[in-house]
């Protein structure tokens, strides 16, 4: 056995890195969201400083934003939920509460409304693609709408005078 050393970089870089991958067996599939890196302010904060519903819904957002990228203008994303008779939600919202409760916001198959609370050690969804609800109207894309703030700069950092010697 070897032991590897690494820089004190090396391992605040490692700790910031998330553990993905995926393996498809088309070599032409859409990239997915493991093969892709975590927007800034994704990554600004470190896996371990962050509650198991935190990092759960941001990983989420990445699935959702990049299932709805390769949709079509006819479809919108909805969630399976496996284990019970729920049925599928058309995503209208989704959110957290530390440390552990995800929840989802939309309504079902009917139009009814609808909110899924689940702990975060039970969760478990299958993204769908369904028809547009109005299909005069633009395709509704929640994952990009959740992530939105995401892609903006971080704030500047507030500068601190110089203490006088």
């Amino acid at each position: 056995m070897i032991d590897e050393i690494a820089t004190s970089a090396e391992v605040l870089e490692a700790s910031a890195l998330p553990c993905a991958h995926v393996v498809h067996a088309d070599p032409d599939a859409p990239e997915t969201a493991e093969q892709q890196p975590l927007p800034a302010a994704v990554a600004r904060k470190p896996v371990e400083q962050k509650s198991p519903a935190e990092w759960a819904y941001e990983r989420l957002i990445l699935y959702i934003r990049n299932f709805e990228s390769q949709l079509d203008a006819r479809h919108e994303v909805a969630m399976g939920f496996a284990g019970g008779e729920v049925g599928v939600l058309r995503i209208e919202g989704l959110g957290y509460f530390d440390p552990d409760l995800i929840t989802f916001y939309g309504r079902d198959e009917d139009g009814a409304k609808m909110q899924l609370v689940q702990h975060v050690s039970q969760l478990n969804v299958a993204l769908r693609a369904i028809p547009r609800e109005m299909p005069d109207a633009p395709p509704r894309r929640i994952g990009f709408r959740l992530a939105q703030d995401w892609d903006e700069p971080a704030p500047a950092e507030p500068q601190h005078p110089a203490p006088e010697a």
